[in-house]
């Protein structure tokens, strides 16, 4: 059964590109537009990594990785921020919230697979 992966980014298209790279690699993928619609997608199902921009409309990511360690279901979920963001002040405040991995836009699919793959146990 493949491993789900959660994208949550408000820009559509960056869902499409990250969506096509981890489909190409063998992973289900869900998306949320934002933290607020990635949280209500959630419903207790297995997800194995969740992959969020920080910078959003309604709830930003850090926000939303803070609101998603706080559910019994997903405390121990891996994240990585996935962001334009690159001060060290923002990182440390992502791991604070409990993301495990950042990547800096604008990126490339095999970057990003390769932290993946490292936080997605077999």
């Amino acid at each position: 059964m493949a491993k789900t992966i959660m994208i949550v980014d408000d820009s559509a298209s960056l869902r499409q590109v990250v969506s096509i790279a981890l489909k190409g690699a063998g992973y289900a993928v869900l998306e949320g537009s934002d933290g607020e619609d990635a949280l209500a997608k959630l419903s207790g199902q297995k997800i194995h990594l969740v992959i969020s921009d920080v910078n959003m409309p309604r709830m930003d990511g850090i926000s939303f990785v803070k609101a998603l360690k706080g559910l019994p279901s997903y405390k121990f979920t891996p994240v990585i921020m996935l962001t334009t963001e690159s001060a060290e002040e923002k990182k440390r405040e992502g791991q604070a919230a409990g993301a495990k991995a950042w990547v800096v836009k604008p990126f490339k699919p095999e970057t990003l697979l390769g932290a993946v793959q490292k936080l997605v146990l077999p």
